[in-house]
């Protein structure tokens, strides 16, 4: 009896161990995952993935041809990266679609051999310089806890005490902010496109990582000092994308906050918890990798495998949860087709806080490219609130 038991037992024991060695192997590979995300998210990337393959080019008649992709199908006007960054061209308007490909206008060629060019990607940047973009504009540096960050300052016509600070989003830098200069140069803003810590123009931090604006606001800080240093009593911060998180800390964070008359918010992350949610079940990764990468994110100990100096504040930087402490005017932006960052907490903060956000909603438009898309209706968007902004402040 005693011998028929052991033997019974022993395959229950095998099926057991098996069920904890697979166990274990789950949350490795879980542990794992979420190590590689959470470090990609707070990591400046070395470089971007050209997904569009160039078909072919008409310089004569200035055409290019592209693969059809989600970003090459959208109509409007973008920057055109190829051969990895190493050249820029500016395309136009769709001119054909067929099983050949997608055929563009080609605006202009800014630098690189395009005529070689096997592959690129697009960009919601149009201008590289202010230059280009036909505005005078002088290069600055503002001084930050980190060193000097180098700045363009646009300036309006005649004498103004008003000023916007231009904050760029994540992976990207300053020139992206050129498309908003003109609606505001028109209604008398001075502007300041800044560059911030780790975005590849600015000063590093010693960790070299990204906090999501739980810390570059502190460079925004010292944008808005500086304008103060040069004549700006009123302030308006605009941001893209982690831009967007980054501004809306420096207006709860910054001590020169009073000055800061009205926010402008395109594309952006409103909430990053809701922000990873949506590109991890983007990217199909299961629900224990996701809380994984959060957790990672604002624990002391996942330093050691993020390289954060310093953990992440994830709920001070949701401002659904938030909602109630704002108190300035916001336009807000979005396209509720996005694509990398969800519209979700951008409608969630426009329905909690109707008496001061004005909610702007694009469709196709997709990431940073509404203005791309509909440069008519952007602009006339930002006109007619700063038109509103000035009225309440008379």
């Amino acid at each position: 009896m005693g011998a028929s038991t052991k033997s019974a037992r022993r395959p229950l024991a095998a099926i057991a161990g098996g069920l904890l060695g697979l166990g274990v192997l789950v949350a490795g590979v879980i542990a794992v995952l979420s190590a590689i995300v959470a470090r990609t998210v707070v990591t400046p990337p070395s470089r971007r993935e050209d997904d569009i393959r160039v078909l072919g080019l008409d310089v004569e008649n200035h055409r290019i041809t592209l693969s059809a992709t989600e970003d090459s199908l959208l109509p409007g006007e973008y920057s055109f990266w190829f051969s990895g960054d190493s050249g820029h061209a500016r395309v136009g308007q769709i001119l054909g679609i067929d099983r050949g490909g997608v055929t563009r206008e080609l605006v202009d060629v800014d630098f690189g051999d395009l005529a070689h060019a096997a592959r690129g990607r697009f960009s919601g940047w149009f201008w590289l310089t202010p230059r280009d973009a036909g505005l005078p504009y002088e290069n600055v540096a503002v001084p930050t806890p980190l060193g000097p960050a180098p700045a363009w300052f646009v300036p309006t016509d005649g004498d103004s005490e008003r000023w916007v600070i231009q904050v760029h989003g994540r992976a990207v830098r300053r020139p992206e902010t050129l498309r908003a200069v003109a609606p505001f140069r028109e209604a008398g803003f001075h502007s300041l496109l800044i560059s911030y810590r780790n975005d590849g123009e600015a000063p590093r931090s010693a960790d070299y990582r990204y906090a999501l604006g739980d810390r570059e606001w502190v460079d925004v800080d010292a944008a808005m000092a500086y304008a103060i240093a040069r004549g700006a009593r009123e302030i308006v911060l605009m941001g893209w994308s982690m831009g967007g998180a980054t501004v809306l800390q420096a207006l709860t964070r910054s001590p020169r906050a009073a000055l800061v008359s009205g926010v402008v918010l395109d594309s952006p992350v409103v909430d990053w918890i809701a922000t990873l949610d949506f590109q991890g079940r983007l990217r199909r990764l299961p629900g224990a990798v996701r809380w994984g990468v959060y957790t990672l994110i604002r624990s002391r100990w996942g330093g050691l495998v993020t390289g954060l100096a310093e953990p992440l504040d994830l709920e001070r930087l949701d401002f659904v949860r938030r909602a109630a402490e704002l108190d300035r005017p916001v336009l807000l932006l979005h396209s509720v087709d996005d694509g990398f960052v969800p519209a979700t907490a951008s409608v969630a903060l426009a329905t909690a806080r109707p008496d001061i956000v004005t909610f702007e909603e694009f469709t196709v438009a997709r990431h940073t490219k509404l203005w791309n898309y509909d440069r008519t209706r952007w602009e006339d968007a930002i006109r007619n609130w700063l038109d509103q902004l000035s009225s309440q402040r008379a």
